[in-house]
């Protein structure tokens, strides 16, 4: 792999985790028991965000990859 592509898989991965833990988090705010502790993270926002930075990032250096 070529540095670029080695630095977008790395960003991938690291946006692949961000957006697992926004989706913990998220799961965690839905079942909370007190309903009148809310949070201010908005983490449906992060999920987003995360995973389609993981699927392009990942997607991109996925391409290149299998040229070779």
């Amino acid at each position: 792999m070529i540095d670029t592509d080695l630095v977008m898989a790395i960003a991938g991965l690291v946006c692949a985790f961000v957006a697992a833990a926004a989706w913990i988090g998220d799961h965690r705010r839905m079942k909370r028991r007190d309903l009148d502790r809310v949070g201010f993270m908005p983490w449906t926002a992060l999920f987003f965000i995360g995973l389609m930075g993981a699927v392009l990032l990942l997607g991109i250096s996925a391409k290149d990859w299998f040229s070779r």
